[in-house]
C-alpha cells in the first residue's frame, strides 16, 4: 500500500541532499567550532557558511542570525529576552488567541512575573486585525508577538500593515514574528518590513529536527535564557549543533532558490485535492479558502469524528493531522478553531491536510478518493448521512 504523507505542517521529510550533507558533517567534519585546531576551524567555516545561507534567504546580515534548537526555543528567547531586557521601559505585551503554545504559554509565564498580556481575538478565518492591534496599544506596550502563518488553518498575518502601525508610535514597540510555518514558503524580508525578531525551525523546510534560528535586528537587546560558554555572541550558550546548522543552511538556500516552483507545485496539489472532494457532501474549509498559505488546509467533515476519520485514513495509507502536532495527544478542542468561533461539533469533525513540494498531483487525486470513501463509509456506519 502506497503511503501518502499530508502532515507536512507537523514535520517534513528531510531532503536527501540535506541528509547526506548532515551525515558527512557528523562523520567527517565533526570538530567543535570553538576548538582552535584544524577540525575546529573546519567546523567554524561550515557554520559561517550556513549562517550566511540563512541570512541571504531573509535579506539580512549574517551577524543577525542566531542558531537555536527550533521554533519553541526561538519564541521563548524572543519573548522573554525582550521582556526582561526592556522591562524598565514597559511591561505590556500583545499577542493573539491563535498563537502557538510556545508563545501563549510563555506569555502566561511572563504574566506571572508581573507583565500584562493582551490576547487579541481573530476573525472567522483565523486572521488578526491590524486595527485590533492598534487599539490594544498602550503607553506601556513594549512587544507585539504574532504568527506569520497559522499552523492549523494557513491564515497569513498582515505583517506590513501591523508593522506600519507600530512604527508610527512615539515609543519603540518591538515586533516579534513567529515564522515557523511561513519561512521558506513566503518571500519575506524582515528588515524591510520592520520585524525586529523572527523565529523559525528547520524541520518544517526539509531540514533535521532540533535546529532553528532567530533573526535579531541589529541594535535589539535580548536577555539570554541561560548562561554558559558564550556561544552565539553570548546569546545562546552551548556547543553548536553543527550537523543540524549545516543542514538548515542548505535547506534554507534550496527553499528560497525554488520558492516560485515550490509554490506552484503545492498550489496544484491543493487545488487537485479540493476538486477531488467536490462529489462529497457536507464539508467546508475552516479558515481562508483562497488567501491563505496553500500548504495548509483545514476541513470540517459533517457527521464524523476527526479522530476516527484520521485513523480510518491512516489504514488506507493517508497520513494527516487533527490539528497542531504539539496538541494532538491532548484531549482538548483546538484553541485555534475555538477562537475562530467554530462549534464543538465542527471542531470535532475537522482535519488538517498539509502539503509540501514533495507531494504530487497524483497523490492528491488518490487522497481525495480515500477521503470520500472513508467519510461515506463512516457516515453509513454511524447513520449520519444527510439526505440530498
Amino acid at each position: 500500500m502506497q503511503e501518502i504523507y499530508f502532515d507536512n505542517s507537523a514535520t517534513t521529510r528531510v531532503d536527501p541532499e540535506v541528509a547526506d550533507l548532515v551525515y558527512q558533517v557528523m562523520t567527517k567534519a565533526y570538530g567543535n567550532p570553538s576548538s582552535l585546531h584544524k577540525k575546529g576551524m573546519e567546523a567554524e567555516k561550515l557554520m559561517k557558511t550556513a549562517r550566511r545561507q540563512v541570512a541571504v534567504s531573509l535579506g539580512v546580515e549574517a551577524e543577525e542570525i542566531f542558531f537555536t534548537s527550533g521554533g519553541t526555543e526561538g519564541d521563548n528567547l524572543a519573548l522573554q529576552g525582550i521582556a526582561h531586557a526592556y522591562r524598565k521601559r514597559g511591561r505590556h505585551i500583545i499577542t493573539a488567541a491563535t498563537e502557538h503554545p510556545a508563545v501563549l504559554n510563555t506569555c502566561r509565564l511572563l504574566r506571572e512575573q508581573g507583565f500584562q498580556v493582551t490576547v487579541l481575538p481573530v476573525d472567522k478565518e483565523g486572521a488578526v486585525s491590524p486595527t485590533a492591534v492598534e487599539q490594544a496599544l498602550t503607553a506601556d506596550t513594549i512587544l507585539v508577538s504574532l504568527m506569520l502563518v497559522n499552523n492549523e488553518v494557513g491564515s497569513i498575518l498582515p505583517v506590513d500593515a501591523i508593522s506600519k502601525i507600530l512604527r508610527r508610535q512615539k515609543q519603540r514597540i518591538f515586533f516579534h514574528v513567529d515564522g515557523v510555518q511561513g519561512f521558506g514558503k513566503l518571500n519575506l524580508k524582515p528588515k524591510a518590513l520592520g520585524i525586529d525578531v523572527f523565529s523559525a525551525s528547520g524541520h518544517k523546510i526539509h531540514a533535521p529536527k532540533g535546529i532553528g534560528f532567530l533573526y535579531v535586528n541589529r541594535g535589539v537587546r535580548l536577555t539570554p535564557l541561560f548562561g554558559g560558554g558564550g556561544q552565539e555572541q553570548n546569546l545562546r550558550s552551548g556547543t553548536e549543533n553543527l550537523p543540524g546548522i549545516v543542514g538548515l543552511g542548505l535547506a534554507a538556500q534550496k527553499a528560497m532558490a525554488r520558492l516560485d516552483a515550490n509554490q506552484k507545485q503545492v498550489q496544484a496539489v491543493r487545488d487537485t485535492f479540493l476538486r477531488g472532494l467536490e462529489p462529497l457532501s457536507d464539508w467546508q474549509i475552516n479558515g481562508p479558502a483562497t488567501a491563505g498559505l496553500p500548504h495548509v488546509l483545514n476541513i470540517c467533515f459533517g457527521g464524523v469524528k476527526s479522530e476516527v476519520l484520521l485513523h480510518t485514513l491512516e489504514t488506507a495509507g493517508l497520513l494527516v493531522s487533527s490539528g497542531s502536532a504539539c496538541a494532538a495527544k491532548k484531549d482538548t478542542l483546538s484553541p485555534v478553531l475555538t477562537a475562530m468561533g467554530l462549534s464543538r461539533e465542527a471542531i470535532e469533525g475537522s482535519l488538517r491536510f498539509s502539503f509540501s513540494p514533495t507531494n504530487t498531483v497524483a497523490e492528491a487525486e488518490q487522497a481525495a478518493a480515500i477521503v470520500i470513501r472513508s467519510v461515506q463509509e463512516l457516515r453509513r456506519i454511524l447513520g449520519t448521512t444527510k439526505q440530498q
